[in-house]
């Protein structure tokens, strides 16, 4: 079995997380993995392991044809079975699939927002979904609404998965130090982890929190550090921007955070639990059901709530060492390798 992960670009999201995981991961398991990057290369580029063959188009706009039949070329010299195509790849996996029909194709939706839309704000995936051989959704909600609004007769949710970056039993106590792993986007809603934060530092100044993700340095992002900047939160808060080994972050802090108004299943939550880190996220797509009861959750676009239940393990250290280790064991039980690949080989199979 030969399979190539289609993805867009390699910038620090959580779709390129999973692509590049998926590919590495792949790489032991079956005869052939490679990734394919049509648009643009990124930082995470440097994570790709040397046994995964690697291929960047550099595509010059939504009908590139030297791109796609460069694209064409790699699938028959490799002998490549399978397309698996992440988010808004599938458009350009659809013109491959037309040019070569033997070729299977698999979509695999990550954007947990796509379930406020319809049908008919999905004209071409809607009509791209009578190429695919089958539909991975990383939540519920997700696979209900590629069941109810695309033509795919088989739709699969597929949990997002991590492998451990600390072989350590024990969670150690780490910095007094808040992360959130979140390109800075308007689902994310960044303000309202600064206006709860803004709060935390008021009763405990000695707290820091770091915003890693990609600073697209547009409105949203002059929002957020005007916010940072108006409430004399220069010395607590960090903007770091898109960082490829982001474990190196995640070793040092001791509370994981996300504050978002929509996800589907965030791969920092699993990043954050696999790095022994407590969490704090808003019951958005898949994370109440993530966190389990491991952590806390709170409504989307409260930041009072979000504010309390980072207080509360703040001024608990022996709650947030605790609930930082059974996070840990439940993601690494639940969402690892060993545990979600078997579950895709076969769908691949299938």
């Amino acid at each position: 079995m030969r399979v190539v992960q289609l993805i867009d670009s390699l910038s620090a999201g959580g779709a390129e997380r999973i692509a590049v995981t998926l590919a590495n991961s792949l790489s032991t398991r079956i005869e052939g993995s490679y990734l394919c990057v049509s648009r643009k290369e990124g930082i995470l580029k440097s994570k790709l392991h040397p046994n995964v063959s690697y291929l960047f188009l550099d595509k010059r706009g939504t009908l590139d044809f030297s791109a796609l039949l460069r694209f064409r070329r790699f699938v028959k010299q490799n002998k490549i079975d399978i397309i698996h195509a992440h988010t808004t790849s599938y458009f350009f996996a659809t013109l491959l699939k037309i040019l070569t029909p033997t070729v299977k194709l698999i979509w695999h939706e990550h954007h947990g927002n796509r379930v406020t839309t319809k049908r008919i704000h999905n004209k071409s995936l809607y009509l791209c979904s009578y190429f695919f051989g089958a539909i991975i959704a990383v939540n519920e909600a997700l696979s209900k609404w590629c069941k109810k609004e695309l033509t795919t007769k088989k739709v699969v949710f597929v949990p997002n998965f991590v492998e451990s970056f600390d072989n350590s039993d024990e969670i150690a106590n780490h910095d007094k130090l808040i992360v959130c792993l979140a390109n800075l986007r308007v689902p994310k809603n960044h303000l309202n982890l600064l206006k709860a934060f803004k709060i935390v530092h008021e009763k405990f100044p000695d707290w820091k929190l770091q915003l890693v993700g990609n600073d697209f340095n547009d409105a949203y992002s002059e929002g957020v550090k005007n916010y940072i900047s108006e409430n004399n939160l220069e010395t607590a808060v960090e903007v770091m921007g898109g960082i490829s080994d982001t474990e190196v972050v995640l070793r040092k802090a001791s509370i994981g955070v996300l504050s978002s108004d929509s996800e589907g299943l965030p791969m920092a939550l699993l990043e954050y639990g696999a790095s022994g880190l407590v969490v704090v996220t808003t019951k958005v797509g898949e994370c109440e059901k993530v966190i389990s009861t491991f952590g806390k959750t709170v409504p989307s676009n409260n930041s009072n709530a979000l504010s309390e239940a980072l207080l509360h393990y703040i001024e608990d250290k022996n709650a947030r060492l605790r609930d930082a280790q059974r996070f840990r064991e439940h993601i690494l039980s639940t969402y690892s390798g060993n545990a979600i690949l078997p579950q895709l080989i076969e769908i691949y199979k299938n």
